[in-house]
């Protein structure tokens, strides 16, 4: 297995495991099956295995695992405050106990902030004093190293990363989301702090694999070197040195055995000009499907009413690659999962976006498309309930 460093020097496995996607059985991970592949991963060399508290029984089942096997010190556990149910300090104070009894380990090597969105949210835990208790929790030891997972888009992602001293960060990034959610810019923005950078989603949750037009499946099976789609989307990756740990949500022995051989042979800087263009290639063949021809640039920004234009259009156009639901769950992501909402219904059709944008997109016509496309009664719903959770 081959490492990269952590901010403080400590190797991490270029190889993560995700540990949201175990095998149930109405309802339950399957124990025996889910700890052997979690073995196989650990004596390959994988060290970092990232759970959440909202992972239905992921946190429980990895405490039993490492105590059962007594690897528990030898590997870097990840887990998350799910800061959007957090209404006190004595909340996020319970909620942490409560983590490290269903992990049974007195420490956490990495602790999240689970899905940030904004500066105005990362304010609110100012405001219930999570600085200080971090700080205490950091001088214990019982939190080793902090950081936030994150959804939206590449402005806001950097302006938290100028927020706070952070240890790392997780993003949504893969060659298809290159100029979307965070972004090649946010990737090397954090590397310019000195931030490194865990990837999430590294194939859309299987999509860029499972879910490819045919044009894209011919451009790979093509190729001479014989990697399968999966494989291109992690060498992809790992061929940015800013990257330092990409997570994969492996639920059977192949998967683990595969991506662990992909790890070992994947190196920073090895992809050739013919393997870019390839990958422009497949990314040219995905966007045939979208519904707006949205780069991500950037230049129709800011907008007035606080529209998130490029990340609205990032989440109409997984209608057509990834699917309403999915599209719907980024669109909650981005838009709306924060103090100040940046949904498409903010926009007054001013017009000034259309000025600046490079692709000449009909934009507000485009809004009003994926309003009415994303907005519907689920949408609507899912709002009210946020509201209350984002409330001071």
């Amino acid at each position: 297995m081959q490492y990269r460093n952590d901010k403080y020097g400590n190797p991490i496995s270029v190889l993560g495991y995700g540990c949201m996607r175990f095998t149930k059985k109405a309802g339950k991970i399957e124990f025996e099956k889910a700890e052997k592949e979690i073995l196989a991963a650990y004596e390959a060399g994988v060290n970092y295995f990232d759970t959440a508290y909202i992972y239905g029984g992921s946190e429980e089942f990895l405490g039993e695992v490492f105590e059962k096997n007594g690897i528990r010190d030898k590997v870097k556990i990840a887990t998350k405050l799910p800061h959007y149910l957090m209404k006190s300090r004595e909340g996020v104070e319970k909620t942490f106990a409560e983590e490290l009894r269903r992990l049974r380990t007195d420490y956490v090597d990495h602790y999240l902030m689970h899905m940030l969105t904004d500066v105005k949210t990362w304010d609110r835990l100012k405001a219930l004093g999570v600085e200080e208790w971090i700080r205490e929790k950091k001088e214990s030891g019982a939190i080793r190293q902090i950081g936030f997972s994150y959804h939206g888009n590449s402005d806001m992602f950097c302006k938290l990363l100028d927020a706070y001293d952070w240890d790392f960060c997780m993003i949504q990034y893969n060659y298809l989301d290159e100029h979307s959610q965070a972004g090649k810019r946010g990737l090397q923005y954090a590397a310019s702090k000195g931030i490194p950078v865990w990837i999430m989603e590294p194939l859309r949750g299987g999509r860029l694999v499972n879910n490819l037009p045919e044009k894209a499946k011919k451009l790979f099976a093509q190729h001479p070197s014989g990697r399968t789609p999966a494989e291109w989307a992690f060498r992809w990756l790992w061929n940015q040195p800013e990257v330092t740990c990409v997570l994969s949500g492996m639920n059977s022995l192949e998967m683990v055995q595969e991506n662990v051989v992909n790890a070992d042979g994947s190196q920073a800087g090895e992809f050739t000009e013919e393997d870019h263009a390839l990958i422009a290639g497949v990314v040219e063949a995905i966007n045939e499907k979208m519904k707006v021809g949205c780069t991500g640039c950037g230049y129709c920004m800011p907008c007035p009413k606080g529209v998130d234009i490029p990340g609205v259009f990032s989440a109409y156009n997984k209608c057509a690659t990834d699917g309403k639901r999915r599209a719907l769950m980024e669109y909650l992501w981005c838009t709306t999962l924060r103090k100040d909402a940046t949904a498409a219904s903010n926009c007054i059709g001013c017009g000034k976006c259309e000025t600046h944008c490079p692709q000449q997109i009909e934009i507000r016509k485009e809004l009003q498309n994926a309003k009415k496309e994303l907005e519907g009664p689920v949408y609507k719903a899912a709002k009210k309930i946020v509201s209350v959770f984002l409330k001071y």
